[in-house]
């Protein structure tokens, strides 16, 4: 009989592969190893993942458990929100590959999804509370620092039209899964490297749709000024003659981006989780035998 759930071991060790890999592109007005931004550096982003991998890969776990978890230990490291997104993203994932019962990791996590319940809600309340990202929070319904009262895929929807992570939870993954795999695998099949096909998944992102922590700190105005330079930025990259080439887009780009303050963070986000998807798919296409 085949069996599909991960270990915690091959979770964590995603986990932290995929935000080391998301960190070595350029990716426009956001921290990598080309650059710091918005007092973050590289070391802080490396040590968060460090600290919460063993969170998001707890065995016999929930989301909410592996949110909550993943934030303090990150707070308790760091002392800054480096990872909220990041978590409330790879959670889900984390529990479809733990608790896998195919090799399908969408239709898995569409199953962990409908399973939320108010303690997940609870617990990520309790997280974003910690975290305080700018207007994250701020809601007439589903107040965070106020007792959960429905489930954490309700509340997520409920604030799916302004913050496109919430988007995910009510949409099944669908940027991840869709947008953002399927650029993945073009970028590989014209033979980017990790780096270059990484940057090709943000930026896809960030042309797809305004950046909602953009849209949170600047205004929903200065987030689709943003997609709309992005969409320009996405064509002229493709269009490169080789890696240096784009990569010398996306690093003037990002000075650009840095003196206005702009840090589409959620668009990093997004990457991550496509990477950490990338990864546990790849090992349920694998599945191994009892016995």
């Amino acid at each position: 009989m085949a069996t599909f759930a991960l270990t915690p071991q091959a979770i964590a060790d995603g986990f932290v592969t995929a935000c080391e890999a998301e960190l070595q592109a350029p990716k426009p007005g956001n921290v990598h190893v080309f650059a710091d931004g918005h007092g973050m550096t590289t070391a802080d982003f490396l040590a968060s993942a460090e600290a919460a991998a063993p969170f998001i890969a707890a065995a016999r776990s929930t989301v909410g458990a592996r949110i909550a978890g993943a934030v303090e230990a990150t707070q308790a490291r760091v002392g800054q929100n480096t990872n909220l997104g990041i978590v409330l993203l790879c959670a889900p994932l984390a529990q479809a590959a733990a608790t896998a019962q195919s090799a399908d990791l969408r239709r898995e996590t569409e199953r962990v999804l409908g399973a939320l319940d108010v303690t997940d809600a609870e617990a990520a309340f309790r997280a974003i509370a910690l975290a305080r990202p700018a207007g994250l929070g701020d809601a007439p319904q589903h107040d965070v620092n106020a007792p959960a009262e429905t489930t954490l895929r309700a509340a997520m929807q409920a604030a799916a039209d302004r913050d496109r992570i919430a988007w995910q939870y009510a949409n099944g993954f669908n940027d991840v899964f869709g947008l953002g795999l399927k650029t993945l695998a073009e970028a590989r099949a014209r033979g980017a490297d990790a780096a270059r096909a990484t940057l090709a998944v943000y930026a896809a992102f960030l042309a797809a749709f305004p950046d909602s922590h953009v849209a949170r700190k600047h205004g929903r105005a200065a987030a689709e000024t943003l997609r709309g330079e992005a969409a320009v930025f996405e064509m002229d990259m493709k269009s490169a003659a080789g890696r240096e080439a784009a990569f010398e887009l996306a690093l003037r780009f990002d000075r650009a981006l840095k003196r206005r303050g702009l840090n589409p963070g959620t668009s990093a986000d997004l990457t991550v989780a496509v990477l950490f998807a990338d990864y546990l798919a790849a090992i349920l296409a694998r599945p191994r035998k009892n016995g």
